[in-house]
């Protein structure tokens, strides 16, 4: 139970809220820290005129941040577009922090700050649009998600007053003018996470597939014709990467060793990919034997030496920068040969069969890595026995492709693994190698399916054992253990998105 319940400290103590100052809620709501939402229940608040509501029900929409507004502060909660306390400009938010095995936390989910409006005109400046009335004052309410207990059950850990500081707020706003761009131009079915930094216009898995709505804004065709096509319904969100971010460094204050690579005013005159494009672009022609000379770096000649110029390049020592830490911008550096064509394809991360077998597309962990990442490819092209620095393209995978040959491609991996992986012998030289019938390459445009170990191994039915299956195979739904796999993107694919500078 909490200190508090029960308590007639705590009537006078909720007497002296008030509400019109950002202050006194923050003073209030640190006393939440250590609750768990059943105490605040306890507590016996409620607003006048007061309904109750079953705030852990999942098709309840406010869930714990209505939970709180109404039955710790008292006050009714809003679905409008001024923040939840209006008078004093503070927005509530509960999110959850997920423990992950090595016992670290993480942000559990990005923060859904406002639905985008597909209905009605939409400012064009991120300061005067209703969005930024949502995220100039935010009071997060951080709790322990654990899926083993109920809703209730949940305790709150961090309560901290936050607003985004300057350097991320340049950010954000050119990240509201990206999606901006898109409604205006009725193309908001183009949108994806992804597009965008830190700020991202955000869907939820199956729900969204069912709410489908016509735009406001018409878009003008090839032949001239004006078309109000169908969008998804999005809410302008802060990616989970910068939430995790912000519990990290704002909330728990740790330390940090990541460095920046954007100097004070560095933004004033270009967007964030402006400036990291014209830094790279400052050393294209170098041969990466140069560049290491340059960083008074011993040459290996290998692509994990390529990823540690991209970052010296970028001012950063190690190979973390926390501007990209904060958006989830994966870092790829690519070799590409004298006649333009790439040798090598492009490694995702490891799945296991029996989850991918059990999953649907929407809530896929293919269709979310692609919906949240973005890119930042980096060509080395060689030219006369050297690879040289050719030049970088940030990127995020269009809408159109992951719901086109992506999906169809993690669709065939799946029926595969459902059916029963065909796993053949075939003679390879003097010994054997083992084939199988998952998506190969030459099937389809985008990627494929092929081993993400370092080592092949197989255990079968009746105990024969290839490798070291418990360290490089996981298991079939069938009960057979096979090399761990991992989708790639076609080296085709990936020419295509560097064309442009190649």
């Amino acid at each position: 139970m909490s200190p508090l319940a029960g308590h007639v400290e705590f009537k006078k103590l909720h007497d002296s809220l008030d509400v019109s100052s950002a202050e006194s809620i923050e003073r209030y709501a640190v006393h939440l820290e250590g609750m768990t939402f059943k105490e605040v229940l306890e507590l016996g608040i409620e607003p006048e005129d007061y309904n109750p509501k079953n705030y852990g029900d999942k098709h309840y929409k406010g869930g714990m941040g209505n939970l709180l507004e109404e039955r710790y502060f008292g006050y009714p909660a809003n679905s409008d577009d001024e923040p939840d306390f209006p008078k004093a400009g503070v927005e509530l938010k509960a999110t959850p922090i997920d423990i992950k095995k090595n016992g670290d936390p993480s942000a559990g989910e990005r923060l859904v700050l406002t639905m985008i409006p597909y209905d009605k005109p939409i400012a064009g400046d991120f300061f005067d649009s209703h969005l930024w009335k949502k995220c100039k004052l935010i009071l997060l309410v951080f709790y322990n998600r654990d899926r083993n207990i109920g809703a209730y059950d949940q305790q709150i850990t961090h309560v901290k007053m936050f607003t985004p500081p300057e350097e991320d707020l340049r950010i954000i706003a050119d990240d509201y003018k990206t999606i901006v761009s898109y409604i205006q131009s009725g193309r908001a079915d183009e949108l994806s996470e992804s597009l965008t930094t830190y700020l991202g216009a955000a869907t939820k898995g199956a729900t969204a597939d069912k709410s489908w709505v016509s735009q406001y804004y018409p878009f003008i065709d090839e032949n001239g014709n004006v078309v109000h096509r169908q969008a998804k319904k999005r809410s302008f969100s802060f990616k989970r990467q910068y939430m995790d971010y912000v519990l990290h460094h704002y909330v728990l204050e740790e330390s940090t060793e990541v460095e920046k690579i954007l100097a004070p005013g560095a933004l004033a005159h270009e967007t964030f990919e402006q400036h990291i494009t014209s830094l790279i672009n400052s050393f294209v022609g170098m041969s990466d034997r140069e560049l290491a000379a340059h960083f008074n770096m011993p040459y290996t000649g290998n692509k994990a030496q390529w990823n540690q110029l991209v970052f010296r390049i970028l001012g950063i020592k190690g190979n973390q920068a926390e501007e990209f830490v904060k958006a989830g911008i994966t870092v790829k550096t690519v070799r590409v040969e004298e006649n333009g064509n790439i040798k090598e394809n492009v490694s995702l991360p490891p799945f296991k069969f029996k989850e991918l077998a059990q999953e649907t597309w929407e809530t896929s962990r293919l269709r979310e890595y692609f919906e949240e990442t973005r890119f930042f490819f980096v060509a080395f092209k060689k030219c006369g026995g050297n690879y040289q620095l050719a030049g970088c393209v940030f990127w995020n995978m269009p809408i159109s492709d992951i719901e086109g040959d992506l999906k169809r491609c993690w669709a065939e991996t799946q029926s595969t693994i459902r059916d029963g992986v065909e796993i053949l012998p075939e003679t390879w030289g003097t010994g054997i190698r083992y084939m199988n019938n998952l998506p190969g390459e030459s099937q389809n445009s985008i990627s494929h399916v092929r081993p993400h170990a370092s080592q092949a191994a197989y255990r079968f039915l009746d105990g024969t054992e290839i490798g070291d299956p418990d360290k490089n195979a996981n298991e079939l739904p069938d009960g057979r253990w096979m090399t761990t796999q991992s989708f790639w993107l076609n080296r085709g694919y990936i020419q295509s998105i560097l064309c442009d500078f190649l």
